[in-house]
């Protein structure tokens, strides 16, 4: 049987960006289905997004009353995977800052036994202000943790339905910056196997990104919890 792949991508005002996302992932991965969860964005986002499923059943569509924090978006969509017996799935952005040509690399590491897949490798069009945000939210994380994968924060990352059981949904304590740090350290603490893909991530190419000093502080306590946590065995 055919293994079936979701890929999960949390929307607020990408309307430039969607169909064109939609025909880079399908233009490498014709078979894979996608699911849009849309935190009502006021460009109309989730209005195109019913109109490409409409024609085209590999599109699904979540829409959310308002902008509820991208940790919780892909919750939502990850129970909606579990349900629907998807036996891998994916998280990536709509705005083309991931590559869906690493779709193929990601599953082959699937194959090879990972139970989550993550990015190794350099970046593109970002200023010295993001890479420090990036690489030394990375280093803090990997230092206070006592873990050994490189990139902790990335958004780009395809689970098996095992790593996804082994995250206990339900227990998740993070929803901004911080929630793709807790997602890896809990497949790890469960001691499932991660495997880092090199890619090339590109800076967005339409519209503004949503990263900031803010939500980066606020990562930086949640760290310490999640280490308590899991001293204390809760996570």
């Amino acid at each position: 049987m055919a293994r079936r792949v979701l890929i999960i991508t949390p929307t607020y005002n990408e309307k430039d960006n969607l169909e064109t996302f939609l025909s880079l992932v399908f233009g490498v991965a014709p078979s894979v289905d996608v699911l849009v969860v849309d935190d009502n964005s006021p460009d109309g986002t989730g209005a195109l997004a019913d109109e490409i499923s409409a024609k085209d059943p590999r599109v699904k569509v979540m829409h959310r009353p308002g902008k509820m924090g991208l940790g919780t978006a892909y919750l939502t969509g990850f129970r909606r995977a579990l349900e629907d017996n998807y036996d891998v799935v994916f998280e990536m952005d709509t705005d083309l800052s991931h590559d869906p040509k690493y779709i193929p690399d990601f599953l082959r590491a699937i194959d090879e036994g990972a139970d989550l897949v993550i990015p190794g490798g350099g970046v593109e069009g970002w200023g010295v202000g993001r890479h420090l945000l990036s690489k030394g939210g990375s280093l803090y994380s990997r230092t206070i943790l006592g873990l050994s994968v490189r990139d902790l924060t990335s958004g780009y990352k395809a689970f098996t339905r095992r790593g996804l059981e082994a995250i206990e949904l339900d227990r998740v304590q993070s929803n901004g910056y911080s929630f793709q740090i807790e997602l890896t350290y809990r497949v790890l603490l469960k001691g499932l196997r991660v495997t880092e893909v090199p890619i090339v991530f590109v800076d967005r190419r339409a519209g503004q990104s949503k990263m900031s000093q803010k939500i980066f502080a606020e990562a930086i306590g949640m760290v310490w919890k999640l280490r308590a946590a899991a001293i204390m065995g809760r996570l």
